[in-house]
This record gives structure tokens, C-alpha cells and sequence, in this order.
């Protein structure tokens, strides 16, 4: 693989002779979520000044969602740090002094996080009755054994038998279902009641994961997702604060909130070749930042263009073409749009189409949708002691599926947890569900959504005087069409080698279609260090620039992928492919 420097010593080199005639490199970044401000503040610390992000809503954050109510914020999406030791987002938020009313009870270290590790989690089923304590610890403990099975077929290479269908709610259930059964000691009411939480067990499992079923999540590629080191951490200020600070580095100016992008024309050059490319339309400067050596934001027409030597000047080899008819050239595209967006729209997002190792890679990877309900009461009906409530529908101890109904979508709640402390959030529940049946939620409306919830709460606590709740919020992520999800996963028949697929820049070198390299593994906190990994600058196909199109977004990493952490270090590596692309040519001056 040639590095930067072996690409970019010819004059008549198309990178070389495109910036002489146009200055500094347009890069247009879509979607102002984690990534992709990640993206655009990297560039701009690092001199490149004609960076544009395109923001499809009317505001900033992406999956972030920080709602306020009364004195409480209360997030629809990110809600968690998940660990500390070298995490980018936790050392924002600490050294940003985000932390610093996050309670102990709040620094969860547990697998599963709850809004509190204070107290104990309730579990209660369907007829009304608390399971004894003795016995959710013994079905947790057997559950963990069997959860960290699940990771050694990654981690050492462990063959996955037809029987488990490479399916890690297959195995989980299946290995849990026989220790319990061949258990001598447990009674058969004890068997049965632990037969049962096997389901509920994996509904948590696959509102964690965000898929519709845990069984569609692949047992081979499970152990590669990497936790990182450290506690579990809520900002009670809201996630939004940690965009907040990422964007404060940006200008106002660089960011267009409500544009979204129609299609992406990539390798206009070959295009030009073979006829008209598409037609570059502005409705006005869409950016006029500009710095030493750089364009101007307006031509001497005053249409935004320079009209010296453009008949001889390179084409665009990109040209972004948004809802509203706007046409915007540039050099570069770093894509971040969510999975379930490019499943739902690359047929026509990309002109050319996507190289089919990369259409394949979109189908093959998972993403489903995870949703909280907020449910706010008078008072308390729990006891103290409680930081949730996890329901068990004992009529499932022989179910082998996750699938529901349409009209019994609330089968899929796996419970309420706690929201603590309650001095600040009030006397606060949030619900889980997810798949399939989240998306039959999202279409009822509040009044419905709480009579059930209440409903549900009546019933399992057998309480029957439990009141209605004064207010609910709840999120909507899988009909949102501008996320059709809420974060990715793994699934059966993918691998970490389909995230790769998606990251690879386009358009494809000769280096590129047979090394990958290591572009999603860096470490937390660091950018790349190697010269444009899995990306040679090498003219093809009569000098295309490379790199027109960059992927970057949570599911684009290969062991962070569905996290804030991962989203935010994938824009941090996009950027980084640019920033070394480009070095040599910054540091020879204007």
C-alpha cells in the first residue's frame, strides 16, 4: 500500500492540480450527530476551512436526546458513559466538570445498567407475585455463566455447532434451559419459574442490543464487541451537554440544520468522461469560512464560484444534491447516517451505486430499534429498596420466541427500572421495549401507551389501586425516518469484517479491494497514526481522487460499534484519513 507522500509528487497529479485551481479541499460532512461534529471539529483544528455539515432535522445531537422537564432532564437516547478508562466521551464530560453531581449510586459497574445500583431489582410475574430473592440470584448467576460462554466463540476461536443456529439467544436459551432442567435440587415450581425468566432474561438482552430478538444476533461475532474498562456513567445535565461542547469549536455558519440530502453523485470525473455530471445549483453562500490559501466563499460574480481558469478545471468529484434542489460540489463527503437509514435508502442515496461488497455489508449488518418510556407519578408505589421492576410472564417458561402480536406489543417490555435519585428526577419510571413490538408502541398514542403500562403495573405488582401516571414521554426512534432505528449490532450471518466493508472509503483502490487494514481499531482517544489506512493515494481509472466518500458513525466501528464513544472516534478517524490525505500540501503553503 503506497502512504500519502509516494501519491501526491506529481504535477500532473489530479489531488495536486485540483487544489491549485480550487485552494482548500470542500469537504461536506451529512449529519451533525456525534460522528459527524467529531468529523468537522477535527478538520477544522487541523486548517482545513471549507468544511459544511449538513444537519437533515432542526437540530444538532443525532441519537442524542436530551429532554427537560421541570428540573429533570430525561434522555430518549444516549444515556450512558459506558466506561472510563480511556473513553473520549468520559473524559469530555469529566474534564468539562459534567460528573460532578453524578451520584455513587449512579456509577453503575454492572453489565446491565440501571439508573441506580442502589437497592435490588424486583422481579415480578404476571400473577402477581415477587419472585423469591434466593432464586433471581441463583437464575442471574447461572445466566452469567452462561452469558460469558457466549463470548469465547470470538475470543478463542471456539467452533459454533449447528445446533446453537450461530444464534446467541438459540445457545443462551437453549444452555440455560437444560442446567435448569438438570438441576436435582430445584423443585418443579422452582424449575418452572426459572424456565420462565429465561425470556425475560433475553428481552433485556435484545433491548441492550437494539434488535428485534436476541436470537437474531450472531453467537460468532458477539465476543468481539469490546467493553471499555470503568463504571457505567449518567451526566445529569443531559448527554446533550457532551454535543453541546463538541460543537462550541465549530462555527454557527458551518452547520445547516433541516437539510437533508437526496443523493449523493460520487466520481463525477468518470462521470464528465462519459457525459454531463450533475448540474452544481446554490441557493447562496452555503459557506463562507474562509482562511489563508483557502477559497472564498464568493466569486468575483458574486454567485459563490471562481470563474478563472474554469474551463480547464477539474470537475467536483463529488456533488451533493439535498431535498430542496440544492447541488453542493465538493471534494469530499463523510457520510454518517445511521444504518437503518442506509438500508432504507442507498439504492438511491449513491450515484454510482455502492460497490456490491458494500450493499451486501448494509444488508448483512443489524439494526433494530430500542425504546424507553418515561412514566411519572404522584407518588411512589414501590418500596424503597426497589431500582426496578422486571416483569415474567410465567406462561413463556417453553417459549422459544421473542415475537409477539401486534395487539400484545406490551409483551415485550421487559420492565420498568427505577429512575434515581428521586430528588432530582421525581418519582420516575422508564420502560424498555424494543423490535418489532416498539414500532407497533410507537404508533399508539400517549393515552393508550399509559393505560397499558398501567395496566401491566397493576398486574404484576398485584396492586390494583396503582394510579395512572400524571405524564409520559417516550421515544420513537424506528419511525423516525431520519434514524429508522436506534443503533446497530452484529447480525447472524454478519461479522466484524461487514463493519470494515462499511467504513472503506469510495471510490476503491487497487490496495483497498485487497487490504482492509486496521482503519476501526484504534485505540479510545487516539486517531489514526498510519498513513491513510486501507486507502492508497494512487491515481485509478485516469488519476479519481480517492476518497470521496467517507463513512463514519457508530456502526462503522468494529469494536465500539452502537456506542457514543464509537460514534464520536469514527468521525475522529474519517477526519484523520483527510487531515494526513492533505498534509503535505497544507505544510508546502499557499
Amino acid at each position: 500500500m503506497q502512504s500519502c507522500e509516494s501519491s501526491v509528487d506529481s504535477a500532473d497529479d489530479s489531488l495536486s492540480r485540483g487544489l491549485r485551481r480550487r485552494g482548500q479541499p470542500r469537504v461536506v460532512v451529512i449529519g451533525a450527530g456525534l460522528a459527524g461534529l467529531a468529523a468537522a471539529k477535527a478538520l477544522l483544528e487541523q486548517g482545513f476551512t471549507d468544511v459544511t455539515v449538513l444537519e437533515a432535522s432542526s437540530h444538532i445531537g443525532g441519537r442524542v436526546q436530551s429532554v427537560k422537564l421541570g428540573h429533570a432532564t430525561f434522555e430518549l437516547g444516549a444515556t450512558w458513559i459506558h466506561g472510563s478508562h480511556g473513553n473520549p466521551i468520559y473524559h469530555l464530560a469529566e474534564a468539562n466538570g459534567l460528573l460532578e453531581e453524578t451520584t455513587d449510586g449512579e456509577g453503575s459497574v454492572g453489565r446491565i445498567s440501571l439508573y441506580s445500583k442502589n437497592g435490588e431489582a424486583c422481579y415480578l410475574t404476571n400473577h402477581g407475585r415477587r419472585i423469591p430473592k434466593d432464586v433471581v440470584e441463583e437464575f442471574s448467576d447461572l445466566y452469567d455463566e452462561v452469558y460469558n460462554l457466549t463470548q469465547e466463540f470470538f475470543q478463542h476461536g471456539k467452533p459454533v455447532n449447528a445446533e446453537s443456529q450461530n444464534s446467541v439467544g438459540v445457545f443462551t436459551r437453549e444452555e440455560v434451559r437444560n442446567r435448569i432442567r438438570d438441576d436435582p435440587d430445584d423443585l418443579e415450581a422452582t424449575k418452572r419459574l426459572k424456565l420462565a425468566m429465561i425470556q425475560q432474561y433475553l428481552k433485556v438482552e435484545s433491548c441492550e442490543s437494539s434488535s428485534h430478538s436476541i436470537d437474531e444476533v450472531s453467537l460468532s461475532a458477539f465476543g468481539e464487541w469490546t467493553e471499555i474498562p470503568g463504571a457505567h456513567h449518567i451526566i445529569p445535565s443531559g448527554f446533550m451537554r457532551v454535543v453541546e461542547l463538541l460543537a462550541e469549536g465549530i462555527p454557527a455558519h458551518v452547520i445547516q440544520l433541516g437539510k437533508p440530502v437526496r443523493c449523493i453523485h460520487w466520481d463525477q470525473a468518470s462521470a464528465h468522461s462519459r457525459g454531463p455530471e450533475i448540474e452544481p445549483r446554490r441557493k447562496g453562500d452555503h459557506n463562507q469560512y474562509s482562511g489563508e490559501g483557502g477559497r472564498s466563499g464568493e466569486g468575483p460574480r458574486g454567485d459563490g464560484w471562481d470563474h478563472d481558469n474554469e474551463d480547464a478545471e477539474e470537475p467536483w468529484p463529488v456533488a451533493v444534491e439535498c431535498e430542496d434542489c440544492e447541488v453542493i460540489p465538493a471534494d469530499h463527503v463523510i457520510v454518517t447516517v445511521s444504518l437503518g437509514v442506509l438500508k432504507r435508502q442507498y439504492p438511491s442515496l449513491f450515484q454510482p451505486s455502492l460497490p456490491v461488497e458494500k450493499a451486501a455489508a448494509i444488508h448483512r449488518l443489524g439494526i433494530g430499534t430500542t425504546d424507553k418510556i418515561f412514566l411519572e407519578f404522584e407518588e411512589p408505589f414501590w418500596g424503597p429498596e426497589c431500582n426496578t421492576l422486571q416483569f415474567v410472564w410465567e406462561d413463556e417458561a417453553e417459549s422459544r420466541t421473542l415475537t409477539y402480536p401486534p395487539e400484545q406489543w406490551y409483551r415485550k417490555i421487559c420492565g420498568f427500572d427505577v429512575l434515581y435519585p428521586p430528588e432530582r428526577y421525581g418519582h420516575v419510571l422508564c420502560g424498555w421495549i424494543c423490535g418489532e413490538e416498539a414500532l407497533v408502541m410507537e404508533k399508539c398514542d400517549d393515552e393508550a401507551v399509559a393505560e397499558i403500562c398501567t395496566e401491566m403495573l397493576r398486574q404484576f405488582t398485584g396492586n390494583p389501586n396503582i394510579p395512572k401516571p400524571r405524564r409520559i414521554l417516550r421515544s420513537a426512534w424506528g419511525s423516525n425516518p431520519y434514524f429508522r432505528g436506534s443503533y446497530s449490532y452484529t447480525q447472524v450471518g454478519s461479522s466484524g469484517a461487514d463493519v470494515e466493508k462499511l467504513a472503506k472509503p469510495l471510490p476503491y483502490t487497487e490496495s483497498s479491494k485487497t487490504a482492509h487494514g486496521n482503519s476501526t481499531k484504534q485505540q479510545p482517544g487516539h486517531l489514526l497514526s498510519s498513513k491513510c489506512p486501507g486507502q492508497s493515494l494512487e491515481p485509478s481509472r485516469g488519476s479519481i481522487k480517492p476518497m470521496q466518500v467517507l463513512f463514519s458513525g457508530e456502526a462503522t466501528h468494529r469494536k465500539y460499534y452502537s456506542t457514543t464513544h464509537g460514534a464520536l472516534l469514527s468521525g475522529q478517524r474519517e477526519a484523520a484519513r483527510l487531515i494526513e490525505m492533505y498534509r503535505d500540501l497544507f505544510q508546502q503553503g499557499p
